[in-house]
């Protein structure tokens, strides 16, 4: 989360509020939007994705780190600009990390695949579990049973490819979340990586990161 890193070679605006915003990192591969996790909460932003996003521009993909409005109680417009950064970039893939994940499980456009990471794909079941001390409630402004329509498990079927990468040790979004998305979505890919916690899927240097790495290869081939 804290590890340092070079910013984006540009940013790009989507709309008029200061988060409404997207660090470019241009390279000649498919372009990778990635999603920002930290529970919705304000205090975390895009920045401690750029070791993550340095890492897949080496290695040839073109990223895009999105923000978005993080407003408790107000969900919506955090998942409009999510959708609307993705209509503007027209990503090969988008990858979200937790609460990331669950916006971009909710707002990728049929035809983009996602790779999602530790999402937070059941927001009534992350809530009976209180992750992060009512993270889902705070993000809501409510409980999860009105909000059918943002919550990955209970939506239809995604018209997209989706591949779920979580950790079997992961203490802040358990495996049972993921688990939970792939019993109702069955078509969906779950890849488990033994002894992985949370923050290592986004971190290039851990021993979960070629997994990851390969997942992503797999949705979105480099150059040769």
């Amino acid at each position: 989360m804290t590890r340092p890193a070079p910013g984006p070679d540009r940013t790009l605006r989507y709309g008029e509020d200061a988060d409404q915003m997207i660090d470019l990192w241009p390279a000649e591969g498919p372009t990778v939007a990635l999603v920002h996790g930290g529970f919705w909460r304000p205090e975390f932003d895009r920045t401690h994705l750029r070791p993550m996003a340095n890492a897949l521009r080496e290695a040839g993909w073109s990223v895009a780190a999105i923000e978005y409005r993080r407003r408790p109680g107000r969900p919506r417009p955090t998942v409009d600009d999510v959708r609307t950064a993705l209509d503007v970039l027209r990503p090969s893939v988008v990858v979200g990390h937790s609460a990331g994940a669950h916006l971009a499980m909710c707002a990728a456009p049929e035809g983009t695949a996602v790779l999602a990471l530790a999402p937070v794909a059941d927001l009534r079941l992350a809530d009976r579990l209180d992750l992060d001390g009512g993270g889902v409630t705070d993000f809501l402004g409510g409980p999860p049973d009105d909000y059918a329509d943002l919550d990955p498990v209970r939506m239809p079927d995604p018209p997209n490819r989706v591949v779920i990468v979580h950790g079997t040790d992961d203490e802040r979004v358990p495996l049972c979340v993921s688990e939970s998305y792939v019993a109702s979505h069955p078509a969906t890919s779950l890849v488990r990586i033994s002894g992985a916690g949370h923050f290592v899927l986004i971190d290039p240097e851990s021993e979960a990161w070629p997994v990851v790495r390969r997942e992503l290869t797999a949705l979105a081939p480099r150059p040769r």
